[in-house]
């Protein structure tokens, strides 16, 4: 098992695992010729989520995975290929990351012609969380320790969710299953309506055992925030999480998804509810 590491010197918990790390990025193809010669499937999960413009998401997300898709595509026998896309990618129109993952995943179409065997599938995974998550575990230590629900939108919202684990674990059984290339799969923790905001707070509420309390965030505000944060981006060369962009996507109000089409293809079930992953974060959150 090989993994592509930018920094090696944070990269120790690899050797645990057995792994062997591979210095290099998407942009330098003799890391990417010695970390796929020989591979029998390749995992693609890096990924680009925060930036100033447009142009830091496609320098990642769509030119990086163009690279990997070729070095792959040109392989005498090309490995599985399985691509970590986003949700987001059903609305490109949403967000600079939505739009660079869309764009991805239409890189990866035009990279596998019919004479190569190229076998991908694509997942499209909602919003993940669990341990080492640094992008949700904010807003769940907001819950956690002062008992507030941030609601950057609409209350009617509704949002799928999956805990690491599952998401693992129906990596690999994509991987064991002839039946998913060629398929760009969606999946969520088994609420097949997703949840609202409200059942997120009244969830962390019993998980945590603390009144956990919804409050709308005046969109003035928001928009304030996120557009000196696309400002100060510009100026010292920084990359903000909340933009006017990222806002658009988090202010939309349908992020469900369903497991049909991956649960046709291949033997996964979800089985981290949000009650139990909640739980499972106490010690990080308190």
């Amino acid at each position: 098992m090989r993994a592509l590491v930018r920094q090696p010197a944070a990269a120790g918990a690899l050797d645990a695992l057995g792994c062997e790390r591979v210095p290099g990025s998407l942009e330098d193809r003799d890391a990417l010729a010695q970390l796929t010669d020989g591979a029998d499937s390749v995992i693609h999960c890096a990924g680009v989520v925060r930036g100033g413009r447009y142009a830091h998401f496609h320098q990642g997300n769509v030119n990086g995975s163009v690279n990997l898709f070729e070095r792959l595509a040109a392989a005498s026998h090309p490995p599985r290929v399985i691509f970590f896309s986003s949700l987001a990618a059903r609305e490109p129109q949403l967000s600079w990351y939505a739009r660079s993952k869309f764009a991805a995943e239409q890189a990866l179409l035009n990279t596998a012609p019919a004479q190569v065997p190229f076998d991908w599938t694509v997942l499209r995974p909602p919003a993940v969380y669990g341990p080492g998550d640094r992008e949700m575990l904010p807003l769940f230590r907001l819950m956690a320790q002062r008992g507030i629900a941030p609601l950057p939108g609409s209350a009617q919202a509704r949002v799928s969710l999956l805990h690491i684990d599952d998401l693992v674990a129906a990596t690999l059984a994509i991987l064991d299953s002839p039946h998913g290339s060629g398929r760009t799969l969606t999946l969520h923790d088994g609420k097949a309506d997703g949840y609202s905001w409200q059942e997120i707070a009244d969830t962390a509420s019993q998980a945590w055992g603390r009144p956990v309390t919804l409050r709308p965030v005046p969109p003035l505000l928001l928009n304030l925030v996120a557009s000196n944060n696309l400002r100060l981006a510009r100026l010292t060369g920084r990359a903000p999480m909340l933009t006017p962009s990222k806002l658009r996507e988090l202010r939309h109000d349908n992020w469900v998804c369903d497991n049909a089409a991956i649960q046709s293809v291949c033997d996964w079930q979800p089985r981290i509810g949000l009650a139990a992953g909640l739980a499972s974060l106490t010690g990080a959150v308190a």
